[in-house]
């Protein structure tokens, strides 16, 4: 299999082992007999049943599919576009929407309880495996992996280590800010949430 990825941006290839129709003649997304699986920007696994990228586009489409998706966290404000409701639709794949606005340094605003529920939904099992994604995979996406770090009880410097791995030169002190500042003790864990691993 091969998996052409974006130039410096984080990226994991995923075997598939169901046999795939091929497609139309003329069709790119099958060269020399193999099927091209793309991630989409900054794509990761984060835990057991949990991936982070950034915003995926139909080319990506065949690569989500491989990974049996039950639900999306998608965390703009923007409505999502229809070719990816489609998707969607198509995949039994539920969609979660927090929108957070895009803001950059100094006029960030993070809603703590929007990142709370989204976390809510992170924590419970019957909604994995899931892909959370923002625009590019860092900021918003990168304060909620952060939030469940803390939830899996991860030292402040992994979560920011992991942070700036996807952020790079884009990393905002006001989000390792907020990540530092969240309370995850009111966080109730019940027998449907996924198991925490420590860092």
């Amino acid at each position: 299999m091969r998996v052409e990825g974006f130039d410096g941006e984080i990226s994991e290839a995923i075997e598939v082992s169901q046999p795939r129709t091929p497609p139309d003649v003329g069709d790119d997304s099958e060269k020399d007999g193999e099927e091209l699986f793309v991630p989409p920007l900054n794509f990761a696994m984060v835990d057991n049943g949990v991936f982070r990228s950034g915003f995926p586009d139909s080319a990506n489409f065949s690569f989500l599919e491989s990974l049996g998706l039950r639900s999306i966290i998608y965390l703009c404000p923007e409505p999502y576009p229809e070719a990816n409701n489609e998707f969607l639709k198509a995949n039994g794949i539920r969609l979660f929407q927090f929108g957070i606005d895009g803001c950059k340094e100094p006029f960030v605003n993070i809603p703590e309880e929007t990142i709370r529920e989204a976390l809510k939904v992170v924590l419970d099992e019957k909604n994995h495996p899931l892909l959370i994604h923002c625009n590019r995979g860092k900021h918003r996406t990168g304060c909620l992996v952060g939030c469940l770090r803390k939830v899996q009880r991860w030292c402040l410097s992994s979560i920011f280590d992991e942070y700036q791995r996807f952020a790079a030169a884009k990393a905002r002190v006001s989000d390792q800010r907020f990540m530092e500042r969240f309370e995850v003790s009111s966080l109730k864990h019940s027998p449907t949430t996924f198991s925490c691993s420590k860092r």
